[in-house]
């Protein structure tokens, strides 16, 4: 039996994990999950804001989108997911003091600031009045800018528990916390298994002949440890971004039967806000970016700065219209967590050819070896997980995939 070792426990490989255990070319109990985080989903796949789109993406990645927004709906559907992890139909709308919209691509808004709504190039489509716990100036339009049906909202950290107990209840096995820290080979040169070091420093051999690297802000150094002579990297970049998640003064739970708000606000505090209402009475508040940050050894290191949780109360203050002058402001969470980004913009979802794996290392032929990757998916790794698993799923077995995914190769 050929074991699948995923390294990374976040959304995008229990992704992975849940599509390839839908196989029946592979058993569950042969993948393995390993995540060093003593804490699950302490990152980006727990607390990001969980927006969903089927065509705000550059031509590149829309296939991915589409078929990733596709299988979010498809999996709500079939486990009550507005109940287990808040999924909900969103309107996507764009708040400006200016009514020009510029259109751009890539990912740059999450380094210069702009607006997601921006470099998506999105258009206002028709005015909206806007949810009640939205605070509208006097000067500021507010336009919908998504189509019907093509944007949603889940909890991701609800989503994530979702997909890896679902996982879990098959066989998949999890290692947790533990880290992958060498691989080693067979008498042929060919990858034969992991070194993984528990919490405790208990070092064991995990047999497998693949490896899939879903590390999130994290997969460089992971390839780099378990290859440190290949000769390829991961080209991501991870980027720092704190997030408020307010109680909602204004829930009403009947309101809910129209759908979540997002929110795109162009810069006027010095970063563009995003604002996301959930499923429960919750909004999210986002957008303040940082590439000054470091990257901590794990995610549980990771500590907001007191100065840009401020800046996003203050935004609060200014964009939500809470009581008693923003003094009735219930926070439920404070929050940093890195995304791995990409300079195209660009998710990597690929193969990476034994060549580039380093002198004397090769895997397993017929469709029973390899070592892959998935990262990289900057703003977008909650949208588009379900679509990477499932692809990742069907390029580890050898099958077609069932979105276009040839530009997104490791190059």
């Amino acid at each position: 039996m050929s074991n699948t070792v995923i390294l990374g426990a976040g959304i995008v490989g229990c992704s992975t994990a849940y599509y390839l255990s839908e196989s029946p070319h592979t058993q569950a109990q042969s993948i393995h999950l390993v995540e060093p985080s003593p804490e699950l989903f302490h990152c980006a796949s727990g607390l990001a804001g969980g927006f969903l789109a089927a065509d705000w993406f550059a031509p590149s990645v829309t296939p991915l989108g589409a078929l990733s927004f596709k299988l979010h709906k498809e999996l709500a559907e079939k486990y009550d997911g507005k109940r287990k992890w808040g999924y909900s139909p969103s309107t996507g709308t764009s708040l400006s003091l200016d009514s020009d919209v510029v259109g751009g691509s890539g990912e740059d808004f999450l380094r210069n600031g702009t607006s997601r709504a921006q470099a998506a190039g999105a258009r206002p489509a028709r005015g909206a009045n806007g949810p009640a716990w939205l605070t509208m100036a006097e000067d500021a339009s507010l336009e919908i800018i998504s189509r019907e049906n093509s944007t949603a909202q889940v909890d991701p950290l609800r989503f994530s528990r979702f997909l890896l107990d679902e996982c879990l209840s098959r066989g998949v096995q999890l290692h947790h916390p533990a880290r992958a820290i060498s691989v080693s080979k067979d008498v042929k040169d060919t990858l034969a298994s992991v070194r993984m070091c528990a919490e405790d420093g208990t070092e064991s051999d995990l047999p497998c002949t693949r490896i899939v690297i879903t590390a999130g802000a994290w997969s460089p150094k992971v390839l780099s440890t378990l290859f440190p002579s290949a000769n390829t990297r991961i080209p991501t970049a991870p980027l720092a971004g704190h997030s408020l998640l307010l109680k909602n003064p204004h829930y009403n739970p009947e309101a809910e039967e129209n759908g979540c708000h997002a929110v795109f606000a162009t810069d006027t505090l010095g970063f563009s806000p995003e604002l996301f209402s959930r499923v429960g009475g919750e909004i999210y508040i986002a957008g303040l970016n940082s590439t000054q940050i470091s990257l901590p050894d794990v995610a549980t290191d990771i500590k907001p700065d007191d100065r840009a949780i401020k800046r996003l109360k203050d935004c609060a203050a200014a964009m939500v219209n809470l009581p008693e002058g923003g003094e009735g402001m219930h926070v439920l969470r404070e929050s940093l967590c890195f995304r791995p980004v990409t300079s195209s913009g660009r998710p990597i979802i690929s193969r990476i050819p034994d060549e580039k794996l380093g002198v004397g290392m090769s895997t397993r032929g017929d469709n029973e070896g390899g070592v892959f990757v998935a990262a990289g998916h900057g703003a977008w790794g909650i949208s588009q997980a379900p679509g990477t698993g499932l692809c990742m799923a069907e390029l580890i077995e050898g099958r077609p995939t069932s979105a276009n995914i040839q530009a997104l190769s490791l190059r």
